[in-house]
């Protein structure tokens, strides 16, 4: 790829290999290069990493990427956009492409991807596995919010994704952005907010700007999760309906579990206002509810 990936230079490019722009698929690509470098900067990649690239695009990414590290292994669903490059990616042995869909539904990785990128971490021995990705913004929240349910969990993930997303991800309780996903990242990993781009930095142009994020997981944080399957499911139940009062949202999460007199108690002892809402309480006041209901199930 040129050193500047212009939209003259994609357009032709595209003309020539017969590639159709898709929307349904979220393909933007960035026409400053120099916005890769600083991506690929902060993702401190290491000689032994793997890493999961999920949008391979045109492949300038990761043509970046794969001299850096031990392996690639990077997903494209459109099959003209694979081939494409795939011309662009011969030179490079480290480097697998897979021609799929990287979510087999909203919930869950394809069995493929996930088979593939145990296989690269057991072919390098005390790797780290990274997300690098410019990632396709319609699949962007369940990527990130997955990928810490995944058999191999990231040590980081550094990414391109649209900035309302981004500002629900570092979002503060008490604010319209702070949700359910706020806390699931904030509970595992240490954010930072790497750069905020204006939508003329790709083509086609997006409607929305854009953010590199940075999200380091946290072991310790981790750690402290005895049931992070339960925790994701408890968290996002909190906020189906996040203008009901913590009492009556309980409730609702809890299904038949408990009376009402029982989640009085619950909140009582939690020293929660049953008239509070579920956007106010911090990660940590979450977690501390969360478990306070699972073992009394």
């Amino acid at each position: 790829m040129p050193a500047n990936q212009t939209v003259s230079f994609l357009m032709q490019r595209f003309k020539e290999a017969g590639v159709r722009i898709k929307g349904k698929h979220g393909q933007n690509f960035l026409v400053d290069l120099n916005l890769l470098k600083i991506l690929v900067e902060a993702a401190r990649l290491e000689p032994n990493d793997v890493i999961l690239e999920i949008g391979t695009g045109t492949g300038s990414l990761t043509a970046r990427v794969a001299p850096r590290v031990a392996a690639v292994v990077t997903v494209e669903i459109d099959a003209q956009m694979h081939q494409l490059a795939s011309e662009e990616l011969y030179e490079f042995p480290n480097v697998t492409m897979l021609q799929l869909d990287a979510l087999r539904n909203k919930s869950h990785f394809d069995d493929t991807l996930l088979a593939t990128l145990s296989e690269k971490l057991a072919e390098h021995p005390g790797s780290q596995f990274k997300l690098v990705a410019n990632l396709p913004y319609n699949i962007a929240t369940p990527v990130i919010s997955n990928l810490l349910l995944a058999p191999n969990v990231p040590v980081s993930m550094t990414i391109t994704i649209q900035k309302e997303l981004g500002d629900r991800i570092v979002a503060v309780p008490g604010t319209k952005d702070y949700g359910a996903l706020s806390i699931w990242i904030q509970s595992q990993c240490r954010v930072e907010w790497v750069r905020t781009l204006p939508p003329n930095v790709f083509w086609p142009k997006p409607k929305v700007h854009s953010a590199f994020l940075h999200i380091k997981v946290d072991p310790a944080k981790r750690a402290a999760i005895p049931d992070l399957a339960f925790f994701h499911t408890f968290t996002r139940s909190m906020f189906f309906h996040r203008r009901k009062y913590l009492r009556s949202q309980l409730l609702s999460a809890c299904g038949d579990a408990f009376d009402k007199p029982q989640i009085d108690a619950i909140l009582a002892e939690q020293s929660l206002n049953p008239q509070m809402r579920a956007e106010e309480l911090t990660p940590e006041q979450m977690l501390s509810l969360c478990e306070a209901v699972r073992c009394l199930r």
